[in-house]
Order: C-alpha cells, then sequence, then structure tokens
C-alpha cells in the first residue's frame, strides 16, 4: 500500500499496525511532517517499531521511480495544495505518476473535498453531484477508470484513517467525495 500526501503518516503506522505483512509506504514532499512517524517505524519492533512502514520524501509528481508498479492499493486522503490542485484538475503528469504507482489490477482510493472557498486556489469546487461529475470525467480522459464516485460517509473516514476527515467533521459537516479508480485498460 501507498500512501500519497501522507502528512504526518499517522495513517501509515494504523494501517502497518494492523497487517504486519503488508509492506506500507507513506510518501510526502515535506519531510518535517514524517519525521515522528518516521522515528517511530524505524524503532526497534520491541519497542513499537513498524518495520513494514516506510517514508519517503517525493512530490507527487516525481512518481514513480523504483516504486512503478508497486502498490496493490494506492490511496491519497484529503489532498491539499499541489496534488490538491492536480487532482481536480486532472494534471496528466501527476494522474500518470500515480497511475503507475499501482500494480496493473491496483485500487487508487481517494478522499477529496473542495469547498467554495477552495476554488480560488484549485479552480474547481466538489460541492455537489455536477462537480463530482466533472470530476470523473476529467480523471477518466487523463486515463483512470472510475470504478466508484459517492459522497464520502463515515466508514470511508475510518477506513482511510483519517484524522483530518474526523476532526473537520465529515460528512455531516464538511462535503467530502470516495473515487476508486484503475488505470484504464485502453
Amino acid at each position: 500500500m501507498v500512501d500519497l500526501g501522507t502528512g504526518t503518516g499517522q495513517a501509515v503506522l494504523r494501517h502497518a499496525r494492523l497487517d504486519p505483512d503488508e509492506l506500507v509506504i507513506g510518501i510526502d514532499p515535506d519531510a518535517r511532517q514524517m519525521a515522528d512517524s518516521s522515528r517511530r517505524a524505524a524503532a526497534n519492533p520491541r519497542k513499537g517499531g513498524l518495520p513494514n512502514a516506510l517514508f519517503v520524501v517525493a512530490a507527487a509528481e516525481d512518481l514513480p521511480g523504483p516504486l512503478a508498479g508497486f502498490a496493490d492499493l494506492v490511496t491519497i486522503v484529503l489532498p491539499w495544495g499541489s496534488l490538491l490542485r492536480g487532482l481536480l484538475a486532472a494534471d496528466r503528469d501527476l494522474i500518470a505518476g500515480i497511475t503507475d504507482l499501482a500494480c496493473p489490477e491496483g485500487d487508487i482510493e481517494i478522499l477529496v473535498s473542495a469547498t467554495d472557498r477552495d476554488a480560488a486556489a484549485h479552480g474547481f469546487t466538489l460541492v455537489n453531484e455536477a462537480d463530482a461529475d466533472g470530476l470523473v470525467e476529467r480523471l477518466e480522459s487523463a486515463g483512470l477508470r472510475v470504478l466508484e464516485c459517492r459522497p464520502a460517509d463515515q466508514s470511508d473516514v475510518a477506513r482511510l484513517s483519517s484524522g483530518w476527515g474526523k476532526r473537520l467533521g465529515i460528512p455531516t459537516k464538511r462535503q467530502a467525495w470516495f473515487l476508486r479508480l484503475r488505470r484504464s485498460l485502453a
């Protein structure tokens, strides 16, 4: 599993703890955010270390490199900044990097939110079904196959281990969308 835009890396630690036989990799361009989680993972396993959790400092646009075709699951949970902007616009370079991380039958799961306030910075919102339909069209034209797109619920927030999703009150206080994708067959 690869968690792209992992932020603090807490989700990586939770997933690695839940499945010790799975390698879980967190990727974020800001090493400082991941530093504490990286130290925890690198600790001796008898002291809570997780040898199956790794952290990589990289921008999503610079992927996949040695991680090409690695992941059976790529997660992107509440992206912001350039990752959010690239996803909403379905930037082809970004989408290619994300897609190339996944193995041929690997899933890409995204929990994304973009309110009217975000539109000034990113040019897009995700406040209604028409916005979500537009995102689906852009992602499909960029080479992804959208298997599922629906309003996110609390089970998505819990399953994806999103602390931010809980703090933002998704879905009761803030709208978010869950998407499950794969590389296009074409």
